[in-house]
């Protein structure tokens, strides 16, 4: 007997809640009920699928395995529905993708609209996510598509250049570094103003600053790169960011950019997925969309 989609919605439950009794409440399943389909679930497959602690429940490696499945049909059943429920109103085609901030806030949104109004009915489903969880992920089957940078780790992964972004430096209107360039050693006896330590881009200035045989003087750590301006305006430190991602923003605040002239302060960005291949077709229409590929 073939595990139902009930079981498999509480199994995905369990394993992002590591509890059963939430699991359950959750799905609206009593628990004992709950317990039975992860016990019918692991009999059917003949592996176990949950260490069961007085803390909740842990997923053993076989769990872990069925997770990338177990995501990818209910990811199939819901664009099933969805693409079913559009057909009655006109609309279809649904899209999954993940993209880091850099991304988004430079070139995604443009991207996308241009795409938009190429396939006038398709529904893109979009998520900000650090790069190192967008890759996660795609092996786990939470996702089609991921945006990342230059850097993260991509082993067992399809990748396609999407764009090139420049990093800058924002300081204070009345900071006493001038001119429109400046290397990132001269930045290093200042305070610094970064986003939080999973993001790629603080990754990268903290391992240049140790190539530099330095610390990297992190006075204050935001989410957001508008909160980092805020802070450079407020006076607590210089901000490195997206040149792209910054200009935007600054237009009426007591604050200025100077480019890094290093060589890494251009990062690259990719498109990625698991398997081209496999994708479906709206989704591979995306993939080539974004990376100028002839479709």
């Amino acid at each position: 007997m073939l595990p139902d989609i009930v079981s498999l919605s509480l199994f995905a439950a369990v394993a992002e809640m590591r509890s059963i009794t939430k699991a359950a409440e959750s799905q609206h399943i009593a628990l004992a009920a709950a317990s039975r389909r992860i016990a019918m679930l692991e009999s059917q497959f003949g592996v176990r699928l949950l260490d069961r602690t007085a803390r909740g429940a842990e997923l053993t490696a076989a769990g872990r395995a069925a997770l990338y499945h177990v995501r990818r049909i209910l990811s199939q059943v819901e664009e099933m529905r969805s693409e079913l429920s559009q057909h009655a109103d006109g609309s279809r085609g649904h899209v999954r993708i993940q993209a880091s901030q850099s991304a988004i806030a430079q070139f995604l949104a443009d991207d996308l609209a241009s795409f938009a109004r190429e396939i006038p009915n398709v529904v893109i489903a979009l998520e900000e996510k650090a790069s190192g969880e967008i890759a996660q992920g795609l092996r786990e089957g939470a996702t089609d598509v991921g945006v990342v940078m230059d850097g993260t780790a991509l082993d067992g992964l399809q990748t396609f250049d999407y764009a090139v972004d420049r990093l800058v430096a924002l300081v204070p209107r009345d900071h006493p570094l001038r001119g429109r360039s400046v290397a990132f050693s001269a930045l290093l006896d200042c305070d610094i103003v970064g986003l939080d330590s999973g993001t790629a881009l603080t990754r990268l200035l903290v391992d240049q600053a140790a190539a530099a045989r330095r610390p990297l003087r992190l006075r204050v750590q935001v989410m957001s790169f508008a909160a980092v301006t805020r802070m450079v305006e407020a006076g607590l430190g210089i901000g490195i960011l997206p040149e792209g991602a910054a200009r935007p923003v600054i237009p009426g605040m007591k604050v200025r950019l100077l480019r890094l002239s290093d060589a890494w302060a251009a990062r690259r960005m990719f498109v990625t997925v698991r398997d081209y291949q496999a994708l479906p077709a709206i989704t591979r229409r995306l993939v080539d969309h974004l990376t100028r590929r002839p479709s």
